[in-house]
């Protein structure tokens, strides 16, 4: 399974993107909106992503 999470710069989950996919090549795009569907506030941001006991973590930038 794979799993790609967004979080802030506290630490705090602001969106799950994926959750169970089938690992393979995937193209997603975050909308720059919060679980709750409420747009996130620019400014940086750290990605997750898990795919079996594969883990790696980016950062990136949300500009309004």
């Amino acid at each position: 399974d794979v799993r790609l999470r967004v979080y802030d710069s506290r630490g705090q989950l602001v969106r799950r993107l994926v959750t169970g996919q089938r690992v393979g090549v995937v193209s997603v795009v975050w909308d720059g909106r919060n679980d709750d569907g409420i747009d996130m506030p620019s400014g940086t941001y750290v990605y997750s992503v898990q795919a079996g006991t594969f883990r790696d973590s980016r950062k990136m930038t949300l500009l309004r």
